[in-house]
């Protein structure tokens, strides 16, 4: 059986070559081609590897890379700073023996973390390293809805997205984008425990019932946090147009906070206070739903 970490380095590096084109890396593309992205030679060419080293890697099996070559292929590939973090990661985890037991417990959100989510005068959920919703602050519940009406095992941001019954975006390039952000934290988390159950878990369940997750997934993007702007349709109070960021929280690897914001003194800023206080008087029951936004 090869290394779980080996595994996904050998995925990780086959998309990462699927996307380079010769003309992209200074090759002339020659006759008819087979592949849609360079050929393995021409990838291990460019590295100044042996072709039955790199396809070694590629398949899983236990080769273990010095830094030096992981160097050279992240160079050949194009890799930026965080495809280059992810790769290195892989590799040097794949060097070490397979752990023979893992800490999978639960995760816990501290008190001190509850506390800063129920001062911050903004929506704020923290998420875990699975995206799974632990925490949020009456702000959030306002603007999202209230993801204690859900059940605990749901509560998590690429389930909730590729849901048919509470996404009525799917197809838009918002949409699209923002799915992509969460698919590449949850790349990111699988690099420090690819065989985590949780992972395991949902990223089997989305494969199986979704081809958008599919197709998304196979890209092999990786980032550790994002940020973007996001628009909330609701009824009583309009659209709000939001910035979000995540902000890492203690813990290695930890959870994040996820914080909307509004530019201060906007039409934005001035709806989102509205709805709270629509919601606080108890006057905004149609736009606050039992099961989360699409968040």
């Amino acid at each position: 059986m090869s290394h779980p970490y080996a595994r996904e380095l050998g995925d990780f590096l086959r998309a990462r070559r699927g996307r380079l084109h010769p003309r992209d890396v200074g090759l002339e593309p020659g006759g008819r081609r087979r592949v849609t992205g360079l050929r393995r030679e021409e990838l291990a060419l460019l590295a100044g590897l042996s072709t039955d080293y790199y396809q070694r890697m590629e398949q899983g099996r236990e080769v273990r890379p010095s830094d030096h070559v992981l160097d050279a292929i992240a160079s050949a590939l194009g890799l930026d700073d965080e495809e280059r973090r992810h790769l290195f990661t892989l590799a040097r985890a794949a060097r070490r023996p397979v752990p023979a037991r893992v800490d999978h417990g639960p995760e816990r959100v501290p008190e001190s973390t509850r506390r800063l989510l129920r001062v911050l005068d903004t929506p704020a959920v923290v998420l875990g390293r699975h995206l799974d919703l632990l925490a949020w602050n009456p702000w959030a519940v306002a603007l999202l809805g209230d993801p204690a009406a859900h059940p605990p095992d749901r509560l998590n941001m690429l389930l909730l997205m590729f849901d048919d019954r509470m996404t009525g975006a799917r197809g838009c390039a918002a949409w699209e984008q923002q799915a992509m952000d969460y698919i590449a934290m949850m790349r990111a988390a699988v690099a420090t425990d690819p065989t985590h159950p949780r992972a395991t878990a949902i990223v089997g369940e989305l494969s199986i019932r979704s081809a958008e997750f599919r197709r998304l997934w196979s890209r092999h993007d990786v980032r550790e946090s994002v940020s973007g702007t996001k628009t909330f349709q609701i009824p009583e109070v309009g659209d709000i147009v939001l910035d979000w960021d995540t902000y890492p929280l203690p813990g290695s690897p930890g959870p994040v906070m996820l914080v909307f914001t509004a530019e201060p003194g906007s039409a934005d800023a001035d709806a989102l206070r509205l709805l709270a206080s629509l919601r606080a008087t108890g006057r905004s029951q149609e736009s606050y739903p039992t099961r989360p936004r699409d968040i």
